[in-house]
């Protein structure tokens, strides 16, 4: 292949016309010939640049309300053909068929019509399909012709062609082809993807996945690992549309908890003040109160040796008083929907720690995609949107819970949903006062919580745990009566569980004959 090849002629077909104009005269001014259609022919000429119209070219006008424009052999033949082959360049010469070297096309807005909600026929019309055609053998003949297919590769091109006096190298145009055909690729995974949820297809046999890179990272979740963070085209908030205020860059786990740690904060809405604090992808802590200040040292309280280092989620816009308590000790991480420019005052001297805000909260019940790796394949599920309401909970004991302790189960649920299985959830009034997550065995998970609670009660000089009294959560059923004992040694009086166990009847006896108070679900929350 030739490394450094003149432009000469350029295809410029774009539905984005960011940029269009300055690039383009830029183009011209270093005498490549333009060649254009519709919109963007009509846009360069409105700016007096000389452009041919694609159709002139072809001598077939453009019809079908667009469809067919530049599938004809004079375009792809165009872009086609090898210019060291005596064959095609004889062709070429027979056909009248001239070379195109640059070919510039952005696709037609498929991804944003669906985002705006779109009808079925508005996005089928939205599919492109001479972009694609052109884009492919474009960038399939990489060894002649230099593709872009995004607006921030216009300046780059330029500065490629000022570095090499209107050439482009092969190292260039192997770059710019591999992101020709990641832009096709992600393309009909969108197109792919939409068109299964319109027609109903919950498992299609194919199903593609793309991202566009918003982050490379330092390294993964250890340093011998390479990472980098893509965003998936859609535009529920997180931490993927999150501005980051301050703060060193964030490192893959950085991004991993602060996703879980809005998650969960997200589940409690904004009318109460709400805070989860988060480490190593389970909460330590998770409260409500009178004033995020309140809801942040309730959290705080219930695990203050893992919140050191760990993220802070709220559901509110972030306050000074709030901003002033959080620096009070190590930080990685803080992230709300908003804050006062007081309260970035307030971080600003913590150099090191990273302030995200966001303009809203992702919204729990949103239905999507969960997938993850496994050795030769993807398991592909459903997000966990499920939620329950008081009014979906069945009381199965002799006592009922008080309307305390309803609030308080509540609550527990919604943390036990975020909880690494197996979960166990001690709260008391409106605050996580222990947690046990991801342990092999519910006993085990329900006497680390406890254990964690004694040891907090005597940090604090309590004259008993926090769990005295305590509403208790299990993101699964109990299924002995070993696991709901221990939680009422601790001091737990109501239990939240999904039920469904085959011994449902011999831990509901128990339950009875601890004077406990317990709700079944119906519905279980593992997270593994």
């Amino acid at each position: 292949m030739t490394d450094l090849v003149p432009l000469k002629r350029a295809l410029i077909s774009v539905s984005d016309k960011s940029g269009l104009i300055e690039f383009a005269k830029a183009l011209s001014d270093r005498g490549i010939e333009l060649l254009s259609t519709g919109g963007s022919a009509a846009a360069m000429r409105g700016a007096g640049l000389t452009v041919t119209d694609v159709a002139d070219v072809t001598g077939f006008p453009e019809m079908m309300d667009g469809r067919v424009k530049t599938l004809h052999p004079k375009v792809h033949g165009g872009l086609l053909a090898l210019r060291d082959n005596d064959d095609h360049v004889a062709a070429m010469d027979e056909h009248q068929i001239g070379a195109i070297d640059l070919l510039v096309v952005n696709l037609y807005p498929f991804e944003a019509t669906v985002a705006a909600g779109g009808d079925y026929n508005t996005c089928i019309e939205n599919i492109d399909i001479g972009g694609p055609a052109m884009i492919r053998a474009a960038a399939k003949n990489h060894g002649f012709v230099t593709t872009v297919v995004d607006v921030e590769d216009y300046a780059t091109l330029l500065d490629e062609l000022s570095v090499n006096d209107g050439s482009t190298s092969l190292a260039f145009r192997q770059t710019f082809a591999q992101r020709a055909y990641a832009r096709t690729g992600a393309y009909d995974a969108a197109v792919s993807n939409w068109m299964a949820d319109a027609i109903g297809e919950e498992t299609p046999r194919r199903r593609a996945f793309a991202g566009t890179l918003k982050q490379t990272l330092r390294y993964g979740e250890n340093s011998h690992q390479q990472a980098a963070f893509y965003t998936d085209g859609t535009d529920r908030e997180g931490v993927a549309t999150a501005v980051q205020h301050q703060g060193k860059e964030l490192s893959y786990n950085n991004i991993n908890d602060t996703d879980a740690a809005f998650e969960l904060v997200a589940e409690f809405g904004t009318d109460t003040p709400a805070c989860v604090i988060i480490k190593h992808a389970n909460p330590s802590g998770a409260a409500q109160g009178a004033s995020l200040k309140e809801a942040y040292q309730k959290a705080f309280d219930c695990d203050r040796t893992s919140a050191f280092g760990g993220i802070v989620a709220f559901n509110q816009p972030l306050d000074a008083d709030t901003a002033r308590e959080i620096t009070g000790i190590f930080t990685e991480v803080v992230i709300a929907p908003g804050a006062s420019d007081e309260a970035r005052d307030v971080f600003a001297a913590k150099k090191n720690l990273r302030l995200l805000t966001t303009a809203g909260l992702p919204d729990p019940s949103v239905a999507g995609l969960a997938y993850r790796q496994v050795a030769g394949g993807l398991l592909v599920q459903d997000k966990d949107s499920g939620h329950i309401t008081l009014d979906d909970l069945k009381v199965v004991t002799k006592l009922a819970p008080t309307e305390a302790q309803m609030r308080d189960l509540l609550f527990a649920w919604k943390v036990g949903k975020h909880v690494k299985s197996n979960a166990i959830v001690y709260v008391k009034d409106g605050a996580t006062v222990g947690v046990g997550a991801g342990q092999m065995s519910r006993v085990d998970s329900a006497l680390i919580a406890a254990k964690k609670a004694e040891r907090m009660a005597e940090a604090l000089g309590l004259p008993a745990p926090l769990t005295q009294g305590s509403a208790v959560a299990s993101d699964a059923f109990f299924p002995f009566p070993d696991g709901l004992m221990e939680a009422a040694a601790a001091g737990a009086t109501s239990v939240i569980q999904p039920g469904g166990s085959m011994r449902d009847d011999e831990v509901i006896a128990a339950a009875d004959a601890a004077g406990l108070a317990m709700v079944f679900t119906g519905m279980r929350h593992f997270r593994h």
